[in-house]
C-alpha cells in the first residue's frame, strides 16, 4: 500500500510544496479585480481535502463577491469606526509572553516601518488597524465558521482548512491574509451573512490579486529555526 501511494506522488512534490509555503505571504493591499469563479472553486476544492477529526470537516465557509463584499465591508468598517466592541466567539490569547511576544512585536514593527508609521503614532496605527475591516481593498473575503458543539476541535479543524486555503490560493497566484480581526464582530457577521446563533466564527480570509508594489507588501516575516521549536526525544 505504501509503495502504491508513493508512486502516485510526483517526484518534485516536496520541492513544490516547500516553494509554495515559502513564497506565500500575508498581503495587506489588493487590486479591485475579482478572482475568476473557477479559480475560487479550485482553491476551495483543494482546501476541502483538509484532514479533520473523525473526518467531521468542521468548517463552513461564506465567500463574498461583488455587492456582497461591499455590503459586508461597509457594515464592519462602520461598526469598528464607531468604537463598538464585542466578545469574540473564540477568546483571544490571554497574553503574549516570551518569544511569542517578541515575534508578535517584530511582525508589527515590520508593518509599521514599511508604512512609515512612527512608534507612538496611535492615530495612524488605529487607521491601519481599521484597514482590516476594509479587507485591505480585497474583492473577496471568506468567513470561516464552525458548529459551536464541536468546541476547540472544530476550531483546530478550521485552522487546518485556513492553512490549506492560503497555500492553494498561492498556487493559483491569488494573494491572501488570514484575519482574526474580522472575528471581533460576530453579531455583524451573523446578521450580514445569515449565520445561525450556534455558529462559532473562527476567522476571515481576505483574498484577491495583491498590489505587490504597495509598501505594506514589501516585507516578509521570519521563521524560527526548527531546533528552536522541536524537542527531539530519543529515549
Amino acid at each position: 500500500m505504501a509503495e502504491r501511494r508513493s508512486a502516485q506522488i510526483p517526484a518534485d512534490a516536496a520541492n513544490t510544496l516547500e516553494h509554495l509555503l515559502a513564497v506565500r505571504a500575508s498581503y495587506r493591499a489588493f487590486t479591485p479585480e475579482p478572482v475568476p469563479e473557477d479559480t475560487i472553486r479550485r482553491i476551495v476544492q483543494t482546501a476541502q481535502l483538509t484532514a479533520s477529526w473523525c473526518n467531521s470537516q468542521s468548517w463552513q465557509v461564506a465567500i463574498t463577491r461583488g455587492a456582497g463584499t461591499e455590503r459586508l465591508r461597509d457594515a464592519l468598517y462602520t461598526t469598528a469606526s464607531a468604537g463598538v466592541t464585542e466578545d469574540t466567539d473564540i477568546p483571544f490569547p490571554r497574553e503574549y509572553r516570551g518569544v511569542h511576544l517578541d515575534r508578535r512585536r517584530e511582525s508589527g514593527f515590520q508593518l509599521y516601518n514599511a508604512l512609515g508609521i512612527e512608534r507612538g503614532d496611535r492615530a495612524r496605527q488605529h487607521e491601519q488597524v481599521l484597514e482590516n475591516l476594509k479587507f485591505f481593498g480585497a474583492p473577496h473575503v471568506a468567513i470561516i465558521h464552525s458548529d459551536e458543539a464541536l468546541g476547540p476541535y472544530g476550531a483546530v479543524d478550521c485552522g487546518g482548512y485556513v492553512a490549506n486555503f492560503l497555500t492553494a490560493a498561492a498556487a493559483h497566484g491569488v494573494g491572501t491574509v488570514a484575519q482574526a480581526a474580522l472575528a471581533m464582530y460576530p453579531s455583524v457577521l451573523r446578521r450580514e451573512l445569515g449565520l445561525d446563533p450556534d455558529r462559532t466564527v473562527v476567522c476571515g480570509i481576505s483574498f484577491g490579486f495583491p498590489r505587490v508594489e504597495h509598501l505594506s507588501n514589501s516585507y516578509r516575516t521570519t521563521r524560527a529555526p526548527i531546533d528552536d521549536v522541536v524537542d527531539w526525544i530519543d529515549n
